[in-house]
């Protein structure tokens, strides 16, 4: 049982070096779309050819990632979840993608499916109506210039794991004297050649059955409109802790629980994905289906992440005791302009969410009815992160259809609400947030810049108990091998906001958006050892 928590958490990580690219891309994208938009740039440069060829080309990038994001997923699975060798793993991930939809295609062949048998035109020929023949057609598309069903992410994932599977088992593979040198990692592309074709064979006879559940499934969330984005709002902050809201919003953003749309006569499924083919597509997508798609991304979450936890930081700033001010005031303005700008939360969460359980609850709901009340106000802003970014990029410059100014008036209500709630939270019930330590407890000391590195490694259990070492946006991911090493008190003087340990062999250290060259430097520290 521990085992499979910690690989869940694993994939969960995995996932975000994917997302972290089209986070991106998607900026990339929203500001070409702007650029485009006669009426925010002038029709003068909407027509002047040179930027407009630039911008296009900007889009053209933008939309490959985006078309390639099945691959780019099976990739990053096998890569978070192999325990050596990850650059095979990776390789053999691309070719077991390819391979598993070949097993697909050459199934759809025999039984008479083709690109050109299954085009609405020839559906209806063959006897079906217009609407059916369109979302007939719209299960099949061509990935890598195969023909397969249209699996979007979930597609890439089961490669990904499938593959990975296969890695582990066969990475340390030893063949007969004859066949040696397939031996070891070079066996594992081998097999994976193998089984992922098989693997794609079972898909392609099941999967009309499994598309139909997920499609069932999506309808449903879908028909509960803006409770669906009550209950997404709610669960991610709630599942914040364990890492495993990842998992949450990957599958509404790439499914069909997050909504479809055919654009050019091809399907579209998930949010993000819906909301950035009407990037890519300007005015291919209806903006009732848009609508939809947005109410579970960024527009619910700018309110909280602008407002709330920025008004919740004060609050736990103007609670500390007198003596300790200063110190929690640099970690409250660092929080708080994280959270404002980007929209990442954690260094800011983990103040609070294991210390007191009303303000984790109340954070939770308060974000669920964001959610909420963007999709009754009719917004339409898009990306994942929900700070300042996002609202300037998808929203003022995406022009008054997206309502972006509701977002401001709910922060001013948020604003002041998380101000009242926390303080009175905090000073009735005693919450020992930042700077309201227990007397007899003194403030964590603070190692040099210089020192962090080695203080982190001995704070994990020294090099021989370091298994690996990775990261996501805001927190440290170590394996160990042995949990009872791992101090506590030592990674605090580090400037970690928090532990958590997952399972008996992974722990995750939070330090906030710095803990990418933090991972890097204890890396390479480990490497240097």
């Amino acid at each position: 049982m521990q085992n499979l928590t910690s690989q869940i958490h694993a994939f969960g990580k995995a996932l975000m070096m994917p997302i972290s690219v089209i986070a991106a891309a998607g900026i990339f994208l929203g500001l070409a779309a702007a650029l485009q938009n006669p009426a925010i740039t002038g029709d003068v440069f909407a027509h002047w050819p040179l930027p407009q060829l630039i911008i296009s080309f900007i889009r053209k990038v933008a939309g490959a990632l985006f078309a390639n994001l099945p691959l780019f997923f099976a990739v990053a699975s096998a890569i978070g979840l192999a325990k050596a060798e990850k650059p095979t793993a990776a390789f053999a991930a691309v070719i077991g993608f390819i391979a598993m939809h070949v097993g697909i295609s050459a199934t759809l062949a025999a039984q008479g499916l083709t690109a050109a048998t299954t085009t609405p035109q020839a559906l209806q020929q063959s006897g079906m109506d217009q609407t059916r023949a369109l979302v007939t057609s719209a299960e099949y598309i061509e990935m890598l210039g195969i023909f397969t069903y249209n699996m979007s992410v979930l597609g890439g994932v089961i490669a990904g794991l499938t593959t990975v599977a296969l890695h582990n088992r066969f990475y340390t593979q030893q063949l007969p004297m004859a066949i040696s040198f397939f031996s070891g990692r070079r066996f594992v592309p081998i097999v994976t050649v193998v089984i992922l074709p098989l693997i794609g064979v079972l898909l392609a006879l099941i999967w009309p059955t499994l598309g139909e559940g997920i499609a069932w499934l999506g309808t449903m969330i879908g028909k509960s409109g803006q409770y669906g984005a009550l209950m997404l709002g709610t669960l991610e902050r709630l599942l914040i802790p364990t890492g495993l809201h990842h998992i949450l919003n990957e599958t509404v953003r790439f499914t069909p629980i997050g909504g479809m749309a055919t654009v050019d006569g091809q399907t579209i499924i998930g949010a993000l994905n819906i909301f950035n083919a009407s990037l890519t597509n300007p005015g291919s997508v209806p903006e009732e289906t848009l609508r939809h798609a947005t109410q579970f991304l960024a527009q619910g979450k700018i309110p909280v992440m602008m407002f709330g936890l920025p008004a919740a930081a004060a609050a736990i700033y103007h609670t500390a005791r007198p003596e300790h001010k200063n110190r929690v005031k640099a970690l409250m303005l660092a929080g708080a302009l994280t959270s404002f700008t980007t929209g990442i939360t954690e260094p800011l969460e983990f103040c609070f969410i294991f210390v007191s359980p009303v303000l984790y609850l109340f954070h939770a709901v308060m974000t669920g009815l964001s959610f909420m009340l963007m999709s009754l106000l009719h917004l339409m802003i898009g990306n994942v992160q929900g700070g300042a970014i996002d609202l300037v990029v998808f929203g003022i410059l995406g022009g008054s259809k997206t309502h972006w100014w509701w977002t401001l008036a709910l922060g001013a209500l948020y604003a002041p609400l998380y101000y009242v709630v926390f303080r009175w939270v905090i000073t009735r019930m005693r919450v020992e947030t930042p700077g309201r330590e227990r007397e007899e407890q003194q403030p964590t000391p603070q190692v040099e810049a210089s020192e962090r590195t080695q203080v982190i490694i001995s704070g994990l259990g020294g090099d021989a108990n370091i298994e690996d070492v990775d990261c996501c946006f805001t927190r440290l991911r170590v394996r160990v091998k042995q949990m009872a090493e791992v101090a506590d008190e030592t990674l605090m003087t580090t400037g970690a906001n928090g532990v958590k340990r997952i399972g008996e062999h992974d722990v995750q250290v939070i330090y906030g958006p710095k803990v990418e060259e933090i991972a890097q430097q204890v890396k390479s520290a480990l490497g240097s050892g």
